[in-house]
């Protein structure tokens, strides 16, 4: 009887290694073939593909690397991981950038290995259900974001599975997130469409100002009001009324605000006449709302009003490799503009954006990207090219699994202390240094912040 089970291809030199690496996934459900060098491994593709491939990049006849657009042509979802013996953050970026999801150091656990493939093949698992949900979900782009991180798959999903309802949804995330493209993007994706989309930015607008545009006005309300003014609700009608930072809104216009949201009418200032719109309301804000709640300065029940879906940007810091993905993309398209040759980066530069912690998110990226573009030439943009602050993050000592080959002075074997302490300890000094940031500390210890997790979840 035929084995149906997923094929899992091996490619490395060492058949002693190769071998090892079958036999601890010998409880997986997965049928594993090994294949010694890259004509060996392509052989292997002509008959049958992978769902995954644990390739090392050190092989007799070229880089393993060069494997990994073979297997993505054939398949995209192929889940990759490199492997060698020569770890260094370089190396890594190199192989993600090719498509690999996941970087292995020899030596490595079975439990090391177990854990890789299954995360793997998990999360292959649910970007193809999250596809088979929506087309344009799963992928780098969608509506005006780019990453391909979990976090940002999920704020996909969210708003995907939010447009069409004519519930209210409450954004929230750090300045430069990408709060407006957000609700731009709900927009796009519900039945009002075709509809106008008015965006108001309630922190951008005077206090005493904000009622009239909000509501608009008649003609001699006030001081100025020369004719009668349509508010962004009147012009939002049939479409989305976005509020962005809504929590700078004072007290007496939460009020109205919130009467509004109960009727659907508007009433202008100045007038005593109310006009009944249809408007779906997004809003968004950098605060924290329950914080402003419990202090007094929102209204609680204006807040139960508008927070019906959450909808969490997580900032560019935790989004792992999407810095890079975003830069890339800004990069070409600021460099057509400028009339520049700049077809992507070097891996120290690559490196560099990825320790930065990005306080200004993909704001502050697209500014940095805009100024290389601007100031520098050449093909390839280098880390020189790059601000002082993104030099002055500091780079790791050395990378995570790398081995001293030099002599060095006798050690006392009392002074020898377990691997996965000396391991554990390094990730926590690590990531106390980087005040919790999972992305900056890896990239400090030349690791993934998904091994990050593997490992604190072991020592649990």
């Amino acid at each position: 009887m035929a084995d149906t089970r997923p094929l899992v291809l091996i490619v490395e030199d060492s058949i002693s290694l190769a071998t090892l690496y079958q036999h601890q996934l010998g409880q997986e459900k997965v049928r594993v073939r090994l294949a010694e060098t890259l004509a060996e491994a392509r052989r292997v593709l002509e008959e049958e593909l992978p769902i995954a491939a644990l390739i090392d990049l050190k092989l007799p006849d070229g880089d393993g690397t060069t494997l990994i657009a073979d297997l993505k042509a054939r398949d995209p979802d192929i889940a990759v991981v490199v492997m060698t013996a020569h770890g260094s953050i370089n190396t890594a970026i190199g192989a993600m950038r090719a498509g690999a999801v996941d970087f292995l150091v020899k030596p490595f656990t079975e439990e090391r290995l177990r854990t890789t493939l299954r995360n793997c093949l998990e999360q292959r698992r649910l970007v193809r259900l999250v596809r088979t949900m929506s087309p344009s979900l799963g992928s780098e782009h969608f509506e005006g974001f780019i990453g391909q991180d979990a976090s940002m798959q999920a704020v996909y999903r969210i708003i995907d599975q939010a447009a069409s309802s004519r519930a209210s949804v409450f954004i929230q995330g750090e300045s430069g997130t990408g709060k407006e493209v957000c609700a731009d993007a709900i927009h796009r994706r519900s039945n009002r469409r075709g509809r106008p989309f008015v965006a108001l930015n309630c922190g951008a607008i005077p206090h005493e100002l904000i009622e009239s545009e909000v509501f608009g006005h008649v003609k001699g309300a006030f001081t100025g009001a020369t004719s009668d003014r349509e508010g962004a609700a009147s012009r939002a009608d049939g479409g989305t009324l976005f509020l962005d930072e809504i929590c700078e809104l004072d007290l007496s216009l939460q009020t109205k605000l919130l009467r509004f949201l109960q009727t659907g009418d508007v009433q202008k200032v100045g007038s005593d006449r109310a006009i009944k719109v249809d408007v779906r309301i997004v809003c968004a804000t950098n605060r924290d709302p329950l914080a402003m709640v419990k202090a007094g300065q929102f209204r609680s029940d204006l807040y139960y009003r508008l927070h019906v879906i959450p909808l969490l940007l997580p900032p560019l810091r935790d989004r792992g490799e999407d810095a890079v993905l975003i830069a890339r993309h800004l990069l070409a398209q600021y460099a057509a503009e400028e009339g520049k040759n700049f077809t992507g980066f070097t891996a120290d530069a690559e490196a560099a954006i990825l320790r930065y912690a990005w306080p200004g998110n993909v704001r502050e990226l697209q500014n940095v990207m805009r100024q290389v573009s601007v100031l520098q030439s050449g093909e390839t943009a280098t880390l020189d090219m790059l601000p002082a602050d993104l030099r002055r993050v500091p780079r790791a000592a050395a990378p995570a699994g790398s081995i001293r080959t030099e002599p060095g002075p006798a050690t006392p074997k009392a002074a020898i202390r377990p691997l996965d302490l000396v391991e554990q300890e390094a990730i926590e000094q690590a990531v106390r240094a980087c005040g919790g940031n999972m992305t900056e500390a890896a990239a400090l210890l030349g690791i993934s912040v998904k091994t990050i997790y593997r490992k604190q979840n072991r020592q649990a």
